[in-house]
């Protein structure tokens, strides 16, 4: 990115729905796509209308001159977004932030919890990380979500069911008729886990509160502070830490994140 401020035109290719109120864009950037590093955001702008940050969903490499982004329309842009098409052109500018530090981990067994729309930021880590499926040991994934229908990816995650080289368990808070799989909150799903935390890296992502739980239980459970790895919720809204709208004491979450350890959010001192 030559301008740190000016966005580049992304066109839309495809458009799917993946919870009644979750789509996933898939965009191709106009000047070429751009490296960036699972974890990162971008700014995503309709002109006219604002701008907003929206994790990378898409594994690194995953999508040919482009990336895809999952956005829940809850305001004014995100909103807006959902009544685009495909062929609509909008604004991108980034990658930002940290992302996960995928090449320190290689070798150590890897363990995914996610709730809900904090799936996209880990899915774009777990297929970057199965990607390369040999440089890691075991994985596992759990994810959990409010019912059946709020469960984004369907094909995906009947994918990830299918694979022999990974552990995968997926709940809802709430069944419908269909559903005969497991019901409870994610964290009821950890102590089904064969991962043993001695070798191993916990990554979480999901609402706050969710994270709160999943970090106590994966303390009991031994993990230590510096193998629990997860992302900060704050309105990043410029992106490269001028505005301060993400700052937190001295660290802003734009630049230094969004990606932290449990053991720096300790030293952070805010709950």
């Amino acid at each position: 990115m030559k301008n740190i401020y000016l966005p580049q035109l992304a066109q839309i290719t495809s458009v799917k729905d993946e919870t009644p109120d979750v789509k996933s864009l898939t965009l191709k950037l106009k000047d070429g796509a751009f490296a960036y590093k699972a974890g990162q955001f971008v700014e995503v702008s309709i002109f006219g209308m604002g701008e907003c940050p929206l994790c990378i969903s898409s594994g690194v490499g995953q999508v040919k001159d482009g990336i895809e982004i999952t956005v829940r329309g809850v305001g004014t842009v995100t909103r807006a977004l959902h009544e685009l098409s495909v062929d609509d052109e909008i604004g991108i500018r980034g990658p930002f932030g940290n992302g996960f530090p995928v090449d320190e981990v290689a070798g150590k067994d890897i363990l995914f919890v996610a709730g809900g729309i904090g799936l996209p930021p880990l899915r774009c880590l777990i297929n970057t990380v199965l990607a390369r499926r040999q440089d890691f040991g075991q994985i596992s994934i759990v994810y959990g979500a409010r019912t059946p229908s709020d469960l984004v990816y369907k094909d995906e995650l009947k994918a990830w069911a299918a694979r022999q080289d990974l552990e995968f368990q997926v709940t809802v808070d709430a069944k419908d008729d269909g559903w005969e799989g497991n019901v409870g909150v994610v964290t009821t799903l950890l102590p089904k886990v064969t991962i043993a935390p001695k070798n191993a890296v916990a990554f979480t992502c999901g609402p706050p509160i969710m994270i709160r739980f999943v970090i106590i239980d994966l303390l009991k459970m031994g993990f230590a502070s510096r193998d629990i790895i997860s992302t900060l919720e704050r309105y990043m809204k410029c992106g490269v830490g001028k505005c301060g709208h993400c700052a937190i004491g001295h660290k802003y979450v734009c630049l230094d994140g969004p990606v932290f350890s449990y053991q720096q959010l300790e030293e952070m001192g805010e709950e």
